[in-house]
C-alpha cells in the first residue's frame, strides 16, 4: 500500500511517500524558494572561461548559470560523457549568444545553476530527448526480449530528431507508450514555438518543470497509488486538480485530515527524527554513519554492539548484509545524490564480497530514480553514483 502524506505549513510543504507503514522518501518545498531544476530557459552567454571549457549563463536568476564543454557538445551516446580535447569552447559559444538551456542543479548559497542543452522531458513511460538519435532503456527491465521490443516500438512511433530513456514503467505496456509519446512530444513542440522576440537580448523562461508531488505521481505507476492525505483544504483542491487532468489517477482516494498531524500515521514523524541522524543503528547492534561532503557521501559500517558468533567471517558479513539494506533505504529517503563511497568491514571471502554488491544492486531498484554500482575499488571501498530527485537536498 502507498500513501503520499502532504502537510503544509507557514514556510511550505513537506511530502511524505510511504509504503507498508514505512517512510521511503522526503521531500520539503519552500514557498520563499522557487524551484528551478527541470526549467528550460533561453538563456545569453556571458563570460566564457577557457581554462575550464566552461562558460557562465544568463538565465534571469540572482546568479548566472554555469555551463561545461560536455553539456553543450551533441550527445552520442546517453552512458558517456567524453570530451574531445581538441575542441575549444570558444568555438562552440560566443559573448551574448542565445542558447536554449535547461536547469540540472539548482543553485545554492555558493553557486548558480548548472545547465546544459541536452533537454529531458520526462513523462510517464519514456524521458524525451530532442535533437538526439538515442533510444535507450532503463536497467531495470532485464528482460532482453522486452527490452527489444520497447525499443523497437519507441524508436518507431518516436518524431525524426528525437531521442528517448525507456522508463521502468514501460515494461508490458504499448498503446500506453504511444500515447504517451505522442503527449511528450506535444509539450516540447509548444515549448520551441513559443514566441521569441528576436531583438529581445533577454533571458526568457519557456518551461516550468513540474512540482514535487506532480514528480512522483509520473514517476509512480499510478496504480500503485492508493492514497493521497493532506491537511489543508486549499491544497486538497490543488491536488485535485493534478488528479483529474490525468485519467489514469482516478482511482486515487484524497483524504482531507485538518486536525491532527498528518506526520503521527504510521509514527512518520519518528522515522524521519531517524533519518536526520548521522549515525543509524542496526537491529543487529551495529550501525552505520552517513557524512555529506561538497564532493561526495562517506558511509562507514561498524560492527558495534554485535559481536555475533565464533565464526568472524560471519559475524562481519551479517552486519554488512544488514547495512546494505539500510544503505539503499537512506540515500532513496534522505535524497542522496552524486558519488556515495561506502566504507563496508573488510571481508577476505570474494563470494561475500560478490554478495554485497549483487544485494546493493537488488536493493537499489526499489529506488525510483538512476544509481549505479561501480564495485569495491583497489582500496576495498565500495563506489556508487545516484542521481537526486529534487535539488533542495543538494
Amino acid at each position: 500500500m502507498t500513501e503520499i502524506f502532504v502537510r503544509k505549513n507557514k514556510a511550505g510543504k513537506e511530502i511524505a511517500l510511504v509504503e507498508n507503514g514505512i517512510l521511503v522518501e522526503y521531500y520539503e518545498e519552500n514557498d520563499k524558494k522557487s524551484r528551478k531544476e527541470g526549467n528550460i530557459y533561453i538563456g545569453i552567454v556571458k563570460d566564457i572561461i577557457k581554462g575550464m571549457q566552461s562558460a557562465f549563463v544568463n538565465i534571469g536568476t540572482e546568479k548566472n548559470s554555469f555551463i561545461h564543454l560536455k553539456d553543450v557538445l551533441p550527445k552520442v551516446d546517453e552512458t558517456k560523457e567524453e570530451v574531445d580535447m581538441n575542441i575549444d569552447i570558444k568555438d562552440v559559444l560566443k559573448p551574448n549568444q542565445k542558447i536554449l538551456v535547461q536547469v540540472k542543479k539548482d543553485s545554492n548559497e555558493k553557486k548558480g545553476a548548472r545547465v546544459s542543452t541536452h533537454i529531458n522531458l520526462p513523462s510517464k513511460y519514456i524521458v524525451l530527448m530532442p535533437n538526439t538519435n538515442i533510444v535507450t532503456i532503463s536497467q531495470k527491465i532485464e528482460n532482453k526480449k522486452e527490452q527489444e521490443r520497447l525499443i523497437k516500438l519507441v524508436k518507431e512511433n518516436l518524431s525524426k530528431n528525437n531521442g528517448a530513456i525507456i522508463r521502468t514503467s514501460a515494461e508490458g505496456k504499448e498503446k500506453e507508450i504511444i500515447e504517451d509519446i505522442k503527449k511528450i512530444e506535444a509539450k516540447w513542440n509548444k515549448i520551441i514555438k513559443t514566441n521569441i522576440d528576436p531583438n529581445n537580448n533577454n533571458p526568457k523562461l519557456l518551461y516550468e518543470s513540474e512540482n514535487i508531488l506532480e514528480k512522483i505521481l509520473i514517476d509512480l505507476v499510478a496504480n500503485d497509488i492508493n492514497k493521497v492525505i493532506v491537511n489543508n483544504r486549499k491544497e486538497k483542491e490543488n491536488i485535485e486538480k493534478i488528479l483529474e487532468e490525468n485519467p489514469e489517477y482516478k482511482n486515487i482516494e484524497i483524504e482531507l485530515e485538518e486536525k491532527d498531524n498528518i506526520f503521527n500515521l504510521y509514527e512518520i514523524e519518528k522515522q524521519l527524527e531517524k533519518a536526520k541522524n548521522r549515525k543509524i543503528w542496526l537491529k543487529c547492534g551495529g550501525f552505520i554513519t552517513i557524512d555529506k561532503t561538497e564532493a561526495l557521501t562517506a558511509i562507514d559500517v561498524n560492527t558495534g554492539k554485535y559481536t555475533g558468533n565464533k565464526n568472524l567471517e560471519q559475524t562481519i558479513f551479517k552486519v554488512n548484509k544488514e547495512a546494505t539494506v539500510e544503505i539503499a533505504k537512506q540515500i532513496r529517503l534522505r535524497d542522496t545524490g552524486g558519488i556515495i563511497i561506502i566504507d563496508y568491514i573488510d571481508m577476505r571471502n570474494i563470494k561475500d564480497k560478490n554478495k554485497i554488491v549483487e544485494l546493493l544492486k537488488e536493493e537499489l531498484k526499489k529506488d525510483r530514480t538512476k544509481t549505479q554500482v561501480e564495485g569495491f575499488t583497489k582500496l576495498d571501498l565500495m563506489e556508487m553514483t545516484r542521481k537526486h530527485i529534487c535539488s533542495h537536498k543538494e
